[in-house]
């Protein structure tokens, strides 16, 4: 088949012209980049295992890494046969440790014989990053959104009174429920003013619900969102005040993102 004039045409002025002309006067070499070598990691056995270079935040036997957010006395949930629940008298609990940028896996499940609607239906929430005590910081939405109508940027997946998910891949209650996330924490100038938006990339039940959202801030319950500058901060699970039975955690681990 003969090619269009002006296709001949472009393909001549690009070959004529000096970017091309240095293309192919290169060596492969030229382009290949041999260090840094990346770290070996092991992946684990399973996509819900934790690889060798993570930080296990939840092991199925202590609370060793976490603390009470309002006052950071030994967390006081309820841990048994591997499963850390909601102690909602004992208030939200956070890790220990502080982190930036990170990958983070958490699995979650609401009571098989949950009740209520809405949202007092198996709410809670995991912040990304907890800048205070109370509810202050980054909320991604734990909630039983199987069946359950509630406004769509405070159902499961959504990035709390900001991003709905893209779409609802929630489990009945009973079951259990995973999400994966990448966090960037947002960046500061000096002065306190905002540098670059958090972002957060969120795969639920293995579906994609959030990519790569730039937050316009904290998550709040009324108001609009806002920055508050910090460095670095803890990972935070809700102990939400509504009426219907606890709702538990496990298979809780982070890696760090340099």
């Amino acid at each position: 088949m003969r090619k269009p004039l002006f296709l001949l045409l472009a393909l001549a002025a690009f070959t004529a012209s000096p970017l091309a002309q240095s293309q192919t006067k290169m060596r492969p070499e030229e382009t290949e980049v041999w260090k840094p070598v990346p770290l070996v990691v092991t992946p684990g056995a399973t996509d819900s295992a934790p690889p060798s270079d993570a930080i296990i935040l939840f092991n199925g036997k202590n609370e060793d890494e976490w603390v009470s957010a309002q006052d950071h006395t030994p967390a006081r949930w309820i841990v048994h046969d591997g499963v850390l629940t909601v102690n909602k008298a004992a208030g939200n609990i956070e890790t220990r440790r502080t982190f930036r940028d990170y990958q983070l896996h958490i699995e979650w499940r609401i009571p098989k014989d949950i009740t209520g609607s809405g949202q007092a239906r198996g709410n809670s929430g995991v912040f990304l990053a907890s800048t205070g005590p109370g509810d202050a910081g980054y909320e991604l939405q734990v909630l039983d959104s199987y069946h359950n109508s509630t406004y769509v940027n405070g159902q499961a997946g959504s990035i709390y009174k900001q991003s709905p998910p893209l779409v609802n891949p929630a489990h009945k209650p009973g079951q259990w429920q995973t999400y994966d996330v990448i966090w960037t924490a947002p960046r500061f100038n000096p002065d306190g003013s905002l540098k670059s938006s958090a972002c957060i990339t969120v795969f639920f039940n293995g579906v994609l619900v959030q990519n790569h959202f730039q937050l316009r801030g904290q998550t709040l319950y009324i108001g609009m969102p806002f920055y508050k500058p910090y460095d670095r901060a803890p990972i935070k699970l809700q102990a939400h005040g509504d009426p219907s039975q606890p709702i538990s955690f496990r298979n809780i681990w982070v890696r760090e993102l340099k």
